[in-house]
């Protein structure tokens, strides 16, 4: 049997993988769902330029403004002269670097835990942190508006994965008296302050319900940690160190025996280089600012209440205030309009959100000024 040669093969499959690109492109074109990258500079303060605009940004994650803080970018600049730009390798291996276990345990004491785990993302943390802990034989039930990480996570698990209303606590529980016999491990799946909405997971009453049901709880405090700070923690507190802490990476803090088990078992960590030792020096400068100026911790909560009692809207329960616009057209176009008075403020679509819910994602920050808090409520009640 003679096989064709490679050439037979090339031509075909490469105009059909092209062929579908492009039908799969025209489609979100058509929905006015297609993303495209923006090379976005960042300055001072909430400074943004994009494409020789000046801006003031609403669309970033800095809560605490700490990304551009001249003492956490001495302190980023300091680790690379020192330990170089990469880690080298996975931690196992060759990166786990000094800055890495001292950021760990100022992690654990943050948030009143014996040990902390260090990821290359909080995406990463997420996928690794469920499959390590529950299989084949268990329950997983997440919150129907949880991040894409954590459901990822949930079903690279193979455990019957469950969607519970959000925030619905009666709903969970019927769900859990309906399900739990049988599975040998349950975990539950909620966020602190959700991304998209704003508002908090009602995490208390949803810890009350794990301990009746025998269920591990994981929050994902991604958007809480350094503006929404409750007293009560879960058994598994995940985050980033991308948002509030101005630098990259993730974490979960739990118990020792829960540590020392996922960084044998998370996949998403044993088979991953390290995080780069600038970005951890930078989150441990970031954690000890975060802790010594409380009045910058409380300002982007109380600049988003400003922001909302002008505006009429619910009262902000984080530094995250939606702005629900309905079709992605209409979203895009008010993001238009108010780029062009001045704010970046970027349309959220489907999938990232329900169909029927695109919106504007404020998010606040301690750099913005009161000043740039009001014109922008007095922009957006003067376009809508």
């Amino acid at each position: 049997m003679t096989l064709p040669g490679l050439a037979a093969f090339t031509r075909p499959m490469s105009a059909s993988l092209e062929r579908f690109a492009q039908a799969k492109l025209a489609d979100l074109d058509a929905a006015a769902l297609r993303r495209r990258l923006a090379v976005t500079v960042r300055g001072p303060g909430a400074e943004a330029e994009r494409e020789g605009r000046a801006l003031v940004s609403f669309s970033c994650n800095d809560y605490l403004g700490l990304a551009r803080d001249p003492r956490v970018v001495a302190a980023a600049r300091e680790a690379a002269a020192r330990y170089g730009a990469g880690a080298g390798g996975s931690r196992l291996v060759t990166g786990n670097h000094p800055l890495l276990p001292a950021l760990e345990a100022r992690l654990a004491r943050h948030k009143g835990k014996e040990a902390a785990l260090v990821f290359g993302s909080g995406y990463l943390a997420n996928l690794g942190i469920t499959p390590a802990l529950v299989g084949p034989r268990d329950l997983v039930l997440v919150d129907a508006l949880a991040h894409s990480c954590l459901w990822a996570g949930a079903r690279m698990s193979a455990a019957a994965v469950l969607r519970f209303p959000h925030n619905d606590v009666a709903a969970l529980e019927a769900l859990l008296e309906q399900n739990r016999t049988g599975r040998e491990r349950a975990m539950i799946l909620t966020e602190r302050v959700f991304s998209m909405d704003g508002d908090r997971g009602s995490v208390p009453e949803i810890l009350a319900l794990a301990e009746r049901y025998d269920a591990w709880t994981l929050v994902d405090d991604a958007h809480g940690l350094g503006v929404v700070e409750p007293g009560e923690r879960a058994p598994l507190e995940m985050g980033t160190l991308s948002k509030s802490l101005g630098s990259y990476g993730g974490y979960l803090c739990a118990s020792r025996a829960v540590i020392d088990l996922l960084t044998s078992r998370a996949r998403s960590f044993v088979y991953t280089t390290g995080l780069p030792p600038a970005s951890a020096a930078a989150a441990l400068e970031a954690l000890t600012i975060l802790e010594a100026e409380p009045e910058r911790a409380a300002r982007p909560l109380r600049l988003a209440q400003r922001f909302t009692a002008r505006l009429g809207l619910p009262e902000a329960e984080s530094a995250v205030v939606p702005i629900l616009v309905g079709t992605a057209e209409d979203a895009l176009a008010l993001s238009a309009a108010l780029e062009a008075r001045g704010f970046l403020v970027v349309a959220i679509r489907p999938p990232t959100v329900p169909a029927g819910t695109a919106r504007l994602r404020v998010a606040f920050s301690a750099a913005h000024g009161e000043a740039e808090v009001d014109a922008l409520a007095e922009a957006i009640a003067a376009l809508r």
